[in-house]
């Protein structure tokens, strides 16, 4: 069979290629040269690029191939995700990488302001020596404020208070818990912008953020106050802030992203307060190293049929970020829902229950599909041919979802019937701000387990001593019980008690222990974490 092709159309890292590996046919085409590049797109699987090559509709089309488009950096304003997506081609970006650049380029533009750098550089350089001219104010004991508490908010926040600011944040998505972990005051837009000795913005780039900074908030800053953007251009009106950098009515701004790049017409250039940089934010060699591998992983994982975790689209929608943390639980779900039957199944219920049901849920479908053939059938299992094997093995699959969990924000659950058995239902949920996986529930009865890589799972008539016994048992062969939770509908009826334990069972303990309690089943479930 001949090597998939892939196809970097801009110029990468070698650790880029390195990452790829020899599993791939690796061709170069220049991807501003469009002619050039939608001949080569006619056989490539794959096409890695940066921000210069333009994948739009017509490169799409020229692709008849095309499995998956990498960008190597964060924006993706060179890619058409909705033909894409109709093509069903794959998209997926390095959202990670250059984050600590983005915060250190951002600190240097709060020192370049307060320190008059660039400015008092070109002075210097001129033959001038004017000290006087530029001197600046220290960060000590200023007043920081961050729009946007994101990831690359906290890694800014906590370089800053290195310099003893006070920092406070405006983000209608972070909660008073997470704003009090990271040492940062909470504050409404324009409360922030009026305490706020300089104000750095880092909000992603929508039509409800696109002028958010405009005459009416900058007018609110204090006259000796500074803002930077080094996010994405357009948050701050450029002519609103021309004027108010004209006026005085703030001392100065510091600016990596403009409207229009590059901005050679724009009259910001030629105003003394403002310090600027030709859009820099990820231009730094880590960050476009760790852009390169990053993407060079995602196109392997996306040849070979997984699920990609940073891909933007799949299954033919967008993956919502609120729904991502589901998809390494469903699969797990599935791995236990598999472990627990008997028989073959017959049909699959995937259920979303809580506020997930607002969303696109259908690659947990995927997920609990992948989880459950995962063990049970020879061949590799992808989300890719996952819907296939339950087509084949005459599974019918349903998903429903629901805005009505009772007991938890969401709950995820997998039932099933078996040919010759009993229906089986397995549910887990997510809790915590650290999104802890757990198992709340096996075939009605109520849990909350943590999900490990070995559990044992066991049903058995409930009465006294129980757990004496089977702890000595497990005790006396060696295996450590971690934790355990036992779950009953009735006193003096059937219990469900799930262990989990630090090593595999051998099947000799299992049957050992089953006999000295009489369970009525014993399973050991082992999940690939």
């Amino acid at each position: 069979m001949p090597k998939p092709v892939v196809l970097i159309a801009e110029e990468l890292s070698p650790a880029t290629v390195d990452a790829l590996g020899p599993d791939f046919e690796i061709r170069t085409v220049d991807g501003t040269d469009r002619a050039a590049l939608l001949t080569a797109l006619s056989e490539a699987n794959a096409i890695l690029v940066r921000s210069a090559t333009r994948v739009d509709a017509e490169a799409i089309a020229a692709a008849p191939r095309l499995q998956v488009i990498a960008r190597a950096g964060v924006g993706l304003d060179n890619v058409d995700i909705k033909a894409a997506t109709t093509a069903g081609v794959m998209v997926v970006n390095a959202p990670t990488s250059n984050i600590i650049s983005a915060a250190e380029l951002t600190v240097g533009h709060i020192l370049s302001l307060a320190r008059h750098i660039p400015a008092a550089h070109a002075s210097l350089a001129a033959g001038a020596w004017k000290r006087s001219a530029y001197t600046g104010v220290e960060l000590f004991e200023k007043t920081v404020g961050i729009i946007g508490l994101g990831r690359i908010g906290a890694l800014i926040t906590a370089r800053l208070q290195a310099f003893g600011v006070s920092v406070v944040a405006y983000d209608p998505y972070v909660t008073p818990a997470r704003a009090q972990q990271l040492g940062v005051e909470l504050l409404p837009l324009d409360e922030l912008l009026r305490r706020s000795d300089f104000v750095t913005i880092h909000m992603p780039k929508t039509p409800e953020t696109v002028g958010m900074i405009s005459d009416e908030q900058l007018a609110l800053m204090k006259p000796s106050a500074f803002i930077v953007n080094v996010a994405r251009g357009g948050l701050i009106d450029e002519d609103a802030l021309y004027r108010a950098l004209s006026e005085r009515v703030i001392a100065g701004a510091g600016l990596d992203v403009f409207v229009t790049e590059p901005p050679l017409d724009s009259p910001l250039l030629g105003l003394p307060n403002v310090v600027v940089t030709p859009h820099l934010g990820a231009s730094t060699d880590e960050a476009q190293e760790k852009a390169g591998v990053s993407v060079a992983r995602s196109v392997r994982l996306a040849l070979g049929g997984e699920l990609v975790p940073d891909a933007v689209n799949v299954a033919g929608g967008v993956i919502d970020p609120y729904v991502r943390p589901g998809i390494p639980l469903m699969e797990k779900l599935g791995q236990v829902f598999a472990s627990l039957a008997d028989t073959s199944l017959t049909n699959i219920d995937v259920e979303i229950r809580g506020e997930l049901a607002e969303y696109d849920v259908s690659v947990l479908q995927l997920a609990a599909l992948k989880g459950i053939f995962t063990n049970i059938v020879s061949e590799q299992v992808s989300y890719v041919n996952a819907p296939l094997l339950a087509e084949q093995r005459g599974v019918s699959v349903r998903l429903i979802t629901s805005p009505d969990s009772p007991e938890y924000r969401n709950t995820l659950t997998i039932r099933g019937a078996q040919s010759d058995g009993p229906a089986i239902s397995v549910s887990g949920t997510l809790t915590g701000p650290k999104q802890i996986e757990k198992l709340v529930e096996i075939d009605g009865y109520d849990l909350e387990v943590p999900l490990d890589t070995h559990h044992v799972v066991m049903r058995y008539t409930d009465r006294p001593g129980i757990v004496a016994v089977y702890g000595k048992q497990f005790g006396d062969a060696g295996i450590n019980i971690a934790a355990m939770q036992i779950a009953r509908q009735a006193a003096g009826g059937q219990a469900l008690s799930v262990l989990t334990v630090d090593s595999p069972v051998p099947s000799e303990i299992l049957e050992a222990v089953r006999a000295a309690i009489d369970a009525d089943s014993m399973r050991q479930i082992d999940i690939t974490l």
